[in-house]
């Protein structure tokens, strides 16, 4: 018997992308290579970091935190997926789907509120230089960390709490390559309709909330430089660019999925490929190319 009061239902089937047999060796080796770039990336970065005193900024102490959760985000997802379109293990246990669930929304979140305490971090080195020493010091710099992860943790307990409150007594097949809400909402006999309020409430507007706030602090950064582009400024207004491309490639499929009710749409798993894969891998290719003093140190680092 699963957990819940009313499931019946002891394991899900992850459909996954294709049941081609050559897709499915296509997807294995772009998710494989996605995740290697993944790890291989983010661990140069926090051994960059982390060794190095001249990373030893905000800026960067934000960044060695990104990438740790851009790893755990990825592996949360990835490694399943591979073993499925390998060797085609498509069932997962429901205490296994709702522990993914979990995971994946708590990192996920984490991972949203830390890009927003870098979008501050920007704003205030660049719009209140005189000040950023004190309002981002290290103390400071480990609350925001600190509170990122512990708004993740409530945000995917309510999750995960709204997921087994649902019965679970017929189909079992979640036309995805993992466990999230959307998908699995739709296999619950029972009307969803205010699980899928609070989900919208919930993950959707926080994907916006945190998208609207980047967008606003980058404007007004945008609006801050415009005046005077010294050498300086045209290099945060450089940052900032990579900064954008990296949120807007990781909000906007977020946005789609979860603010909307999910009997509005099919689900589109292929939107969720962004999120999960694509958007961990441009991390540390964007932050490495765009940061000269990142790329000294991996090559100092290559060196030794």
């Amino acid at each position: 018997m699963a957990p819940g009061n009313f499931s019946q239902v002891t394991e899900f089937i992850l459909l996954g992308l294709s049941d081609t047999r050559e897709l499915q060796l296509l997807f294995f080796t772009l998710f494989l290579l996605a995740y290697g770039m993944v790890l291989l990336g983010n661990l140069l970065i926090i051994v960059a970091v982390r060794t190095d005193p001249k990373l030893s900024s905000p800026m960067y102490f934000l960044l060695c935190n990104l990438s740790f959760i851009d790893i755990c985000y990825t592996s949360v997802t990835t490694p399943r997926v591979l073993v499925a379109l390998l060797l085609g293990h498509k069932a997962i246990a429901f205490e296994g789907c709702m522990a993914q669930l979990f995971f994946l929304h708590f990192v996920g979140s984490s991972e949203m509120f830390l890009l927003t305490v870098m979008a501050f971090d920007r704003y205030t080195a660049i719009c209140r230089p005189l000040h950023y020493t004190a309002i981002m010091a290290h103390r400071a710099c480990w609350a925001l960390v600190a509170a990122c992860w512990v708004g993740g943790f409530i945000h995917s307990i309510v999750q995960t709490v709204l997921m087994l409150q649902l019965p679970f007594c017929g189909p079992n097949a979640i036309h995805s390559y993992f466990c999230d809400m959307p998908p699995i909402i739709r296999l619950a006999c029972a009307d969803t309709a205010l699980t899928e309020w609070l989900m919208a409430s919930n993950s959707g507007l926080i994907s916006l909330g945190c998208f609207l706030v980047l967008v606003a602090s980058y404007a007004l950064i945008l609006a801050k430089v415009r005046a005077r582009l010294a050498q300086g400024h045209w290099k945060a207004l450089s940052t900032c660019a990579s900064h954008v491309m990296v949120v807007t490639l990781f909000f906007v499929p977020c946005i789609f999925t979860y603010l909307r009710p999910s009997g509005t749409l099919p689900s589109d798993k292929y939107v969720c490929v962004i999120y999960t894969t694509f958007s961990p891998v441009m991390n540390p290719l964007i932050y490495t190319l765009r940061s000269n003093e990142v790329k000294e140190s991996m090559w100092r680092l290559w060196k030794r």
